[in-house]
């Protein structure tokens, strides 16, 4: 027994395809109408839920409605529903892939980004800073901390002893940190 919706669709194509009269248009009605029972299986085997099968028929009805003129009289109408119905499936589940369900916009809400413009002041902010530094702390700083050499590593790079590239490192932090504002922890703690 078909759905009272689906009969209800049934009707309203029959009602259309016999308005049409036409020799074509009767046969691709009755082929239509013939084989809307094992299109419905179909669909049932494919999404297992009848309320989603009943859309996926409408919409392959409406779809073969709409392109019955592609429909190659005496060619096999079932091969190209079945096509039409499969096709149709498969794009709602290509669909059903890219969309994410979000009921109380828990998603949405973590999809936020910050404006780049004020990633962009305080970094402006940190290289005015930096430039306030001597050249040889902004040096040591950059190449420990920046580039993530050890200390032995840039200090070999500016030709100077190990003692003095942590000197100098430690110097620079402290200079950053007074003229940022934070707090040191070692002097916290």
């Amino acid at each position: 027994m078909q759905p009272p919706p689906f009969l209800d669709l049934i009707a309203r194509l029959n009602e259309v395809l016999t308005a049409q009269s036409t020799t074509a248009a009767t046969a691709f009605r009755d082929d239509l109408l013939a084989a809307l029972p094992e299109l419905r299986a179909f669909a049932l085997s494919l999404v297992l839920n009848p309320t989603r099968a009943d859309d996926l028929m409408q919409e392959t009805l409406l779809k073969a409605w709409k392109s019955q003129d592609r429909f190659e009289p005496g060619s096999n109408l079932k091969a190209w529903l079945f096509t039409i119905l499969r096709n149709q499936f498969y794009t709602e589940c290509r669909k059903a892939k890219r969309e994410v369900e979000d009921a109380d916009g828990a998603a949405a809400a973590q999809l936020i980004t910050l404006p780049s413009q004020e990633h962009g002041i305080e970094l402006k902010k940190v290289w005015a800073i930096l430039a306030k530094l001597p050249a040889s702390q902004r040096e040591a700083l950059l190449l420990v901390a920046g580039q993530g050499m050890t200390y032995e590593a840039a200090a070999v790079v500016l030709g100077t002893q190990t003692g003095t590239m942590k000197s100098r490192v430690s110097r620079a932090r402290a200079f950053l940190a007074d003229a940022i504002g934070v707090v040191a922890e070692r002097a916290t703690a």
